[in-house]
């Protein structure tokens, strides 16, 4: 049912825009033009596509960070914009390619499901999703809240501008977002026929196309029409497989109907899908480390005795020898309808959309090669509604906008986690031997069933009174209801079929089976009210000369454990682990926006300091079994930094910009943590036991770990982005132009790869170097050729702890170097 209805919805919003037929299809993974900062976004609702260069002489970057278009200057927040030419010129085409352009944006992804998207090293915990919980990045595409971040790893589509605003944002936006907000504008309808078309081809077997077609159908009807597809084989080969794994598969589809009958009236119904069916996601080889685990059942004895090496013992050979089918099926699509309405003196909007999401994954969740995780997958389907409503009003002396906003998911998930041939040997102690049967094990399977209910609802509103022309104080509240409903059920059958029941009396085989999965059955719910507010006071120096200064009391909302909970010793589940509490947000923030040398140079500075209690943390347990990981609330978290954005156009015929930043985020109270593995895998000290030294096999260990003052993972305390771009005039078989150069970097220092801080999985840092050399004409024609990763710098993405405490390490490689040609015409 949910199918046909899902179907039908998006038909009848295709079938509404009519088939545009443009002149050449598709588009590009890598370089095209501006290197620095982008063009303004169009206004979405005039009847043409308007905007001023970023950098021409004097020209402004129009942003509607607060919900109007403004320029970028003139907007106290942190705020990065990245315009439509500098993503297809960089091949920014998603948001972990992004991050390369805006260094205090974090992406991390194992796969679409396990995303983390995180600004200043804020944002969703690092590690397994758990979808009990809100993300602190909210993503919006025209106006409308994807809550799942899986959206980030699709391509973007026909995108006309990218603002990463950094801090708070609930008082402006739908969804309470308290690390920042990435607010992505598509290009919209036109009374005037256009089209653009473009066509990469590149190594790896990558081929990426892009088109989109807009015009007129009558004088008051516009439709747009885009289409986007990736392909590249994978950068990883299974030895046992024969195939390359890590592949891209990306197909993208966006209609739009814009209906403008009068001058104060416009509804715009837009449909989209995106699709991935890529060979993913895989892991290769990277190390061991000595756990407190005995040295019998650690990787390397474990190895031993099963007769078992990995493909390669250099990750960077790119070699992998998973035994699990991989798959990572994902769809996301939806509709809207916007209606923007000038009424008086203000602008009523309302927005109104469906999302849908659905996820088929299988996964290696052992990370060899060896049976002992059979099968790990855990497809989910979600539904999600929005209805957002807000006034916005400017006059000279104040300007306003209030807004409500309600929000419905349903989220299920039906997992299913088997054990393999070689399960007993690897999980099964020496000593006992039931570790020399098989049978034990293999095929021992958890079937899980949960689904979530979730419902917000919100007022919020912020007003910016001008006190002087250069004075203006900005106070903004929000009134926020959360109400989270779950239900998570897992039954467990051994390999006869025979389902094992928590009944307080086992055999040996069953002892050993329940210590792999245990059936756990909970409803978990959480709601609550919450009220937030801030306030900036921002001052004009000189006419480009802007200080501003912003406190911001925030919250993210409470959760719930949908992946199940820890068990007592009689296996019964810990029900005080069932819901997280909120985090509550301190926000601190200052800074200076300036332009100077006639608006040829742009110089930001902000520095900032977020203090959270009761931050929402992951918590690993390192069992095979379906309870991978689980929420709790460490006790206090801090991000501090300062970030600096510079961007220079001393003419027509070169640009440049870099951008860093410096951020300190850790964890300012976590004493009851989970331990990394050097600390784990021992007997558990009891009474006044003392735990062994770290990586010492046999030795006692923690019931969990202080990592107080650690830093939080996946942030780099240095992250620097960088380029430019020169031309001169040419003229090539009789086409008048320009030849161009460009080059941007991206530099970043070392991160943590695990929750708690360890020493196996501290990433090195690295740096970055993407160039690109094409000609352009002024009739839209364009053609270059683009080298990512040129000095082709072996890097990790991202490692993972093995389960079990074995000490096994492996990761995931960033790509190696990749060059390609791009061919693109405006029309």
């Amino acid at each position: 049912m949910h199918s046909f209805v899902r179907s039908a919805a998006l038909a009848t919003t295709f079938l509404a825009v009519p088939f545009l037929h443009p002149a050449a299809a598709l588009a590009a993974e890598a370089p095209t033009a501006e290197a620095a900062a982008p063009a303004a976004a169009a206004d979405d609702q005039e009847r043409t596509s308007v905007g001023t260069g970023a950098h021409d002489r004097g020209g402004e970057i129009v942003v509607t960070a607060r919900r109007r278009q403004e320029s970028s200057q003139e907007v106290p927040l942190a705020i990065s914009v990245v315009g439509g030419e500098h993503i297809d010129a960089t091949g920014s085409f998603n948001v972990g390619r992004l991050q390369q352009l805006t260094p205090t944006l974090q992406f991390y992804s194992s796969n679409p499901r396990n995303t983390a998207v995180n600004i200043r090293g804020l944002g969703v915990p690092f590690g397994l999703t758990n979808d009990g919980i809100e993300q602190g990045v909210g993503i919006y595409i025209d106006d409308v809240y994807n809550s799942r971040v899986a959206s980030a790893t699709f391509d973007f589509l026909d995108v006309a501008q990218i603002e990463v605003l950094r801090g708070p944002q609930g008082t402006l936006y739908g969804k309470n977002t308290t690390a920042g907000a990435i607010n992505i504008t598509t290009n919209q309808p036109t009374f005037d026929f256009e089209g653009k078309a473009e066509v990469s081809l590149g190594n790896y077997n990558f081929k990426q196309a892009k088109a989109a077609i807009s015009g007129p159908l009558s004088d008051t009807l516009a439709a747009r029409v885009a289409v986007s597809s990736t392909s590249r084989r994978g950068t990883i080969y299974n030895v046992v497989t024969d195939e390359n794994i890590q592949s891209q598969d990306n197909l993208g589809l966006r209609g739009q109907l814009l209906w403008q009958p009068t001058d104060a009236l416009a509804i715009t119904l837009a449909g989209d899908y995106s699709a991935q069916d890529a060979n993913c996601c895989g892991s290769v080889y990277v190390r061991t480390g000595l756990t407190q685990r005995a040295l019998n059942r650690q990787f390397a004895a474990l190895s031993a005795a099963l007769g078992y090496a990995p493909p390669s013992t250099d990750p960077f050979d790119r070699l992998t020898d998973l035994d699990t089918n991989l798959k990572a099926k994902n769809k996301i699509g939806g509709a809207s309808l916007r209606v923007k309405w000038d009424v008086g003196e203000g602008t009523v909007t309302s927005i109104t959309a469906w999302r849908f999401w659905d996820w088929g994954p299988s996964n290696d969740r052992d990370f060899t090669g060896l049976p002992i995780v059979a099968l790990s997958q855990n497809p989910s389907q979600q539904d999600q509604y929005t209805q957002e409503l807000r006034y916005n009003y400017s006059s000279d002396a104040i300007d306003f906008v209030v807004g409500a906003f309600g929000f419905y998911q349903r989220i299920d998930t039906q997992g299913t986690e088997a054990q393999g041939a070689a399960a007993s040997r690897w999980s099964i102690a020496p000593s006992n031997a039931l570790s020399n049967d098989p049978s034990v094990l293999n095929g021992l399977v958890a079937y899980n069933s949960q689904y979530l209910k979730n419902t917000s609802a919100a007022l919020f509103g912020q007003l910016s009174w001008h006190i002087t022309p250069e004075l203006t104080l900005q106070p903004g509240v929000r009134l926020n209801y959360d109400k989270k409903e779950g239900y998570y059920q897992r039954r467990v059958f051994n390999g006869q079929g025979q389902e094992l029941i928590l009944d307080g009396s086992y055999t040996a085989r069953e002892s050993a089976q329940l210590a792999i999965y245990t059936p756990q059955e909970i409803s978990p719910t959480f709601s609550d009210w919450n009220f937030s507010y801030d306030f900036t006071a921002s001052y004009k120096v000189a006419p480009d000369v802007l200080l501003y200064a912003t406190y911001a009391k925030s919250f993210k909302s409470g959760g719930i454990n949908q992946n199940g909970v820890p068990v007592d010793g009689q296996n019964n589940p810990i029900l005080e682990s069932a819901t997280v509490k909120p985090e509550s947000v301190h926000h601190y923030e200052a800074g200076i926006k300036t332009q100077f040398w006639d608006r040829l140079a742009t110089f930001n500075f902000s520095i900032f300091r977020s203090d959270i209690k009761d931050y929402q943390a992951n918590v690993n347990n390192g069992q095979y079994g379906v309870l991978r990981g689980y929420l709790a609330n460490a006790g206090k978290v801090r991000s501090q930094g300062v970030e600096v954005d510079f961007s220079v156009r001393p003419s027509e015929r070169f640009n440049a910009y870099a951008n860093g930043a410096y951020t300190d985020a850790t964890y300012r109270k976590f004493v009851d943590a989970p331990c990394p593995p050097e600390l784990s895998g021992g007997t558990v000290v009891t009474g006044s036991q003392v735990p062994g030294a770290p990586g010492v096999p046999g030795a006692l260990s923690p019931a969990n770990c202080d990592i107080s003052g650690q830093r939080l993972p996946g942030v780099s305390k240095w992250s620097f982005s960088f380029g430019a771009e020169a031309n001169t005039p040419a003229t090539i078989l009789g086409k008048d132009g320009e030849v161009y150069v460009g080059y941007d970097g991206s530099v970043r220092s070392n991160f943590s790869s695990n929750p708690s801080p360890s020493a196996y999985t501290w990433v090195d840092g690295y740096s970055l170097h993407n160039v690109r050399a094409g000609f352009r004409t002024e009739a839209g024609l364009n053609v270059y050729g683009w080298v990512r990763n040129l000095f082709d710098e072996n890097y990790f993405d991202q490692l993972f702890v093995g389960p079990g405490n074995t000490g096994l390490i492996a990761g995931l490689p960033g790509d190696p170097r990749t060059w390609g040609f791009t061919i693109s015409s405006n029309f």
